[in-house]
């Protein structure tokens, strides 16, 4: 690897040598990448049309099996730790790395059923696109009253070998103040299977529960102490 000015920057004319680089390989469907994390905005500029409103507000990666990162300062995406790319190519100060792997097979994303859940309690989830730990994130969303709970059953959904999902408080300007969590529990055909806690400073927290295949009620029990927590969860059915 050549030997890099640590404080150094690419240049609009690297960044158009990694873009050209990427969109002769690009395939529909294809996700990107860019590290560190503060370099986003700029990718984005350069990748932007090449990222649906899907894929920025994805759950995660796993449903995705070619994914191009690209880089500066020898960083890399948390998303493809223990991957090792297909192609590496060094472009002055930007390295672009191509990974291909089997994606996860999704059986059923919740977000789709939305319209069919029953729910008991009194506020009403809805499917929103939110930001969770200053990241875009769609979303079902709710709020339970203060030291209670909104239970959300997802009558006879396919299921497949494990339930997979996320949970995190929305919208920095309520989570700060009060400060407390938001807590989401999964229940399948009436026994939980799985738990996790949000905090405000805990971004997108991930659960997951081994499944049996076919079809079953799963529910999501939302709950918090304080008033005002905007509780987003997803998850997604995989073989």
């Amino acid at each position: 690897m050549t030997p890099r000015d640590a404080a150094a920057l690419p240049t609009d004319r690297t960044w158009q040598k990694a873009s050209q680089l990427v969109r002769s390989s690009y395939k529909e469907g294809d996700l990107i990448l860019f590290a560190p994390d503060w370099i986003d905005p700029v990718g984005r500029m350069n990748f932007g049309d090449l990222i649906s409103l899907d894929m920025a507000a994805r759950m995660d990666t796993a449903r995705y099996g070619r994914i191009w990162e690209v880089s500066i300062r020898g960083a890399h995406a948390p998303e493809t730790e223990g991957l090792i790319p297909a192609m590496v190519r060094e472009l002055d100060d930007i390295t672009v790395r191509f990974f291909d792997r089997p994606p996860a097979v999704v059986v059923t994303d919740i977000r789709e059923h939305l319209a069919a859940a029953k729910v008991e309690g009194p506020a009403r989830p809805t499917l929103e696109l939110a930001e969770v730990g200053f990241a875009p994130h769609r979303c079902v969303q709710v709020v339970p009253p203060a030291k209670s709970s909104v239970r959300i059953t997802f009558p006879q959904l396919a299921l497949g070998g494990r339930l997979v999902g996320y949970v995190g408080l929305a919208d920095v300007f309520t989570r700060r103040s009060p400060r407390g969590p938001g807590t989401l529990r999964v229940e399948i055909n009436g026994r939980e299977v799985a738990a996790a806690t949000a905090g405000v400073n805990d971004g997108w927290v991930r659960f997951e529960a081994p499944t049996t295949p076919g079809p079953a009620d799963v529910t999501f029990v939302a709950s918090a102490d304080d008033p005002q927590r905007l509780i987003c969860f997803a998850a997604e059915a995989r073989q």
